[in-house]
């Protein structure tokens, strides 16, 4: 009975497993036709701006060829119709001279015969008729304006689509994965020297717990890469037991509100079975080494959150760079907030409530609130609670802001000049909440703050 229940279970393994793949290649197909039309649509919209610009381009050139034909055209018929007028003039006073010699040939008066020759003679000599080039100034040949586009009429009719190079071959040799960081190393299989920039994507897998659907499972995408390596950092940190307040049960990046104070025999007990964890997320030698802005001993137990500071903070400090971490909730909490604080918040304080901490704080007790909290201000926050938060720090612009960590929508954004390493930090009243570290910034959350919308989201009575 036992064998056949042993059997029964792998079988389902098995189905559960093909199905995944299923279910996966299923949504890698529905996404492919998704991708075909948005790329398709791309590239006729890139094919119908090429053409337009060799529109213009030929539209252009063509008008500057035809300005100089006109411009030849009227200098030539200038210089022609001056050397006709003149040619007329001239024409006209030989033919006048040619009559008065006639006449005067034909005259009888013999004593003034004389001096009607030798006028004549003069006229002649001062006549232009003598003195005009019967050579035209400029030539009627406008072959030298002539086109022959043959050659590149040729070159348009082998026009075609622009060849697709071959995919990168990751270097496993050259590449490193080490303390949060994965350096790519690529090469091309062919040189190619046409190539502009590469274009990485990748998403995060090692979520733990069940499967997740591909769905929860975005690609990132950095483009504009210049070399063949890059390197991915991620923020990695865990939630630091010994700051905690006594009613919270911390476990790694979970943490559960508890009544009965029962996180102070699960500290003892951890530290007696010596189970505390490695700076490392994961156990493994690559990862061993700890990270040198890991704090490790945290504030110690005197100064563990006490009173109404039902506040925990993160293990790892932040001086610099972006990082991104994500916060998911019990709707039911009563209360909840995220942000981050200087190491030096005190144990009594509660987040937002201090210049040394910025924080979201949903409140479910008695009237349900969503705030924006520092220094003792609060923004309210007109848009509905997510059940999932993004944080996203960029220490060096001073920018701290959150998202919904499933549509991306930009809640609100903090700007401050921080003048000291920040914390992660949360709070929680009769509830709990998760926490998922080491993620990459989402591309979605960078094109947001490259057009300002972060800057524009922010409330300056709060920074």
């Amino acid at each position: 009975m036992e064998d056949q229940r042993e059997a029964l279970r792998k079988i389902i393994t098995t189905l559960a497993v093909k199905n995944e793949e299923i279910q996966s290649f299923i949504y890698s197909l529905k996404q492919m036709l998704l991708n075909v039309e948005a790329n398709s649509a791309k590239v006729q919209e890139d094919l119908e701006a090429e053409f337009q610009s060799l529109f213009s381009l030929l539209e252009e050139l063509k008008e500057g060829m035809l300005m100089k034909i006109k411009q030849d055209r009227a200098s030539r018929a200038y210089e022609l119709q001056n050397q006709l007028a003149a040619c007329t003039r001239a024409l006209e006073s030989s033919e006048e001279l040619l009559e008065t010699a006639n006449q005067t040939l034909q005259a009888t008066d013999r004593e003034d015969f004389p001096q009607a020759a030798k006028q004549i003679k003069d006229g002649v000599t001062m006549a232009p008729a003598f003195r005009l080039s019967l050579k035209a100034k400029v030539s009627d040949n406008m072959s030298h304006l002539m086109v022959d586009f043959a050659q590149e009429r040729r070159m348009l009719q082998a026009l075609t689509f622009l060849p697709v190079p071959s995919a990168p071959v990751i270097d496993l040799a050259e590449s490193l994965v080490a303390d949060n960081c994965v350096t790519l190393v690529w090469r091309m299989p062919d040189e190619d020297n046409k190539i502009d920039h590469y274009v990485l994507e990748y998403r995060r897998t090692n979520f733990e717990g069940p499967p997740r659907l591909k769905e929860d499972q975005p690609w990132m995408v950095i483009e504009g890469i210049q070399q063949t390596e890059y390197t991915l950092t991620a923020f990695m940190f865990r939630l630091d037991a010994s700051t905690s307040h006594q009613n919270l049960r911390v476990d790694d990046l979970s943490v559960e509100w508890d009544a009965m104070g029962g996180k102070v025999q699960d500290i003892k007990a951890r530290e007696k079975d010596g189970k505390g964890r490695t700076a490392s997320p994961v156990n493994s030698p690559a990862r061993g080494t700890p990270s040198p802005k890991r704090m490790p001993s945290g504030r110690g137990g005197r100064d563990r959150f006490t009173a109404e500071s039902y506040t925990v903070l993160g293990d790892t400090l932040i001086d610099g760079g972006e990082h991104y971490w994500e916060v998911r909730y019990e709707p039911d909490s009563k209360a909840f907030g995220l942000g981050v604080a200087y190491r030096s918040l005190g144990r009594f304080e509660q987040l937002g409530k201090t210049a040394a901490s910025w924080c979201l704080y949903v409140n479910n007790w008695l009237q349900v609130s969503f705030t924006a909290k520092h220094a003792n201000k609060a923004k309210v926050l007109d848009t509905p609670v997510p059940d999932c938060l993004g944080v996203h720090c960029d220490f060096h612009q001073g920018l701290l802001s959150f998202y919904n960590a499933r549509t991306k929508q930009l809640l609100h954004t903090f700007k401050a000049k921080f003048t000291q390493p920040l914390l992660p930090a949360f709070t929680v009243w009769c509830g709990s909440f998760h926490v998922t570290a080491g993620l990459q910034v989402p591309s979605s959350v960078h094109c947001l703050q490259k057009r300002g919308s972060a800057t524009s989201s922010s409330n300056t009575s709060l920074t």
